[in-house]
């Protein structure tokens, strides 16, 4: 074979490569038009596009002291809110949690929602829950992947305007955080076989000492166990979005750690910690691993959260008084 066909068909092998990557890009949901005005009911959140979004609210009184719009983390659903829901009822403070798209009995199960329309549901959300609570304070409580959506909604233009923001081991690594080689193979990965599961198992990783709670996990179907890659590739996006956003948080902000996470590295919630806003909180817990609100010690995280809502304070004297967060070993 001639030099000259063994590079053309070099070049063809090289264009054929291209065009099958292109036609395997990640998946992700995409908004339908409006169409209707957002409904909130105690069930659902019917959103503009037509969608209906699981909804659960542990209702305090009919004139609670505050209002709390909880997010889940990555793979989970809003049943990560009820026992501290429940609990916070006694505390005068009504919780309100959903079902993000792609997640629990949301619609398109597993499915990536993209963080332009996990903003706009958020928003929604917002909306709708001041609408119903007209005059009460309203707080937004994300847990790991819900502390990104915060993040990036807080600091997006024209997001409607809340009374603070509670971050419990927000997911703020990103891209940053891996070398060039797993970024190229995250990458190639997503954009050659999007829809290959992964389980996470084999891994060593645990996310709570409450291992009763990770056993019932582990046997709940609305949580999520083998993810799609371009999943986590979208994770690592909206993770990689909401570090670079944190500096431009304004709003009152109480930031929660446990010494023990072994989901979240300690650099990016120290860079973030760092560029809280006058008036936010950080709390450290010694004995604290990723599920800090499911931990054994749990309600002692429920009680902070109340207390700093309501006054400010952290009762279980686990507030850190002054940066940098972690000592050098």
């Amino acid at each position: 074979m001639k030099f000259v066909e063994i590079l053309s068909c070099r070049r063809l092998l090289w264009i054929a490569a291209a065009l099958f990557i292109a036609s395997c890009t990640p998946v992700v949901q995409q908004p339908g038009p409006a169409k209707m005005d957002a409904v909130l009911t105690d069930h659902y959140l019917q959103t503009p596009d037509g969608e209906k979004l699981p909804v659960k609210i542990w209702e305090a009184t009919d004139d609670p002291a505050a209002v709390l719009i909880a997010v889940h983390g990555f793979n989970d659903y809003s049943n990560t809110y009820a026992f501290p829901g429940s609990w916070w009822i006694g505390e005068g403070l009504t919780t309100i949690a959903y079902d993000q798209r792609g997640f629990g009995e949301a619609p398109n199960f597993g499915i990536w929602p993209g963080q332009e329309l996990m903003i706009r549901d958020l928003a929604t959300m917002v909306e709708k829950a001041q609408a119903r609570y007209p005059g009460k304070p309203l707080y937004l409580l994300g847990e790991s992947m819900g502390g990104a959506v915060l993040i990036t909604a807080v600091t997006s233009e024209g997001f409607p305007r809340v009374d603070g923001i509670i971050l419990s081991a927000p997911a703020v690594w990103g891209w940053q955080a891996l070398n060039p080689f797993y970024q190229a193979v995250l990458w190639t990965a997503a954009h050659t076989f999007p829809e290959v599961k992964l389980t996470g198992q084999g891994l060593g990783i645990q996310a709570s000492d409450n291992i009763s709670m990770l056993r019932n996990l582990s046997a709940d179907p609305l949580f999520i166990k083998e993810t799609r890659i371009d999943s986590v590739y979208g994770l690592v996006n909206i993770m990689d979005a909401a570090y670079d956003a944190a500096k431009d948080i304004t709003l009152p902000t109480l930031l929660l750690y446990g010494e023990k996470d072994q989901l979240i590295p300690k650099e990016p919630i120290e860079k973030i910690a760092a560029e809280l806003p006058p008036g936010s909180d950080i709390v450290l817990y010694e004995s604290g691993w990723h599920m800090l609100m499911r931990d054994l010690g749990g309600p002692i995280v429920w009680r902070d959260i109340a207390e700093w809502i309501k006054s400010r304070q952290i009762p279980s004297g686990n507030k850190i008084a002054s940066l940098p967060l972690f000592k050098e070993e």
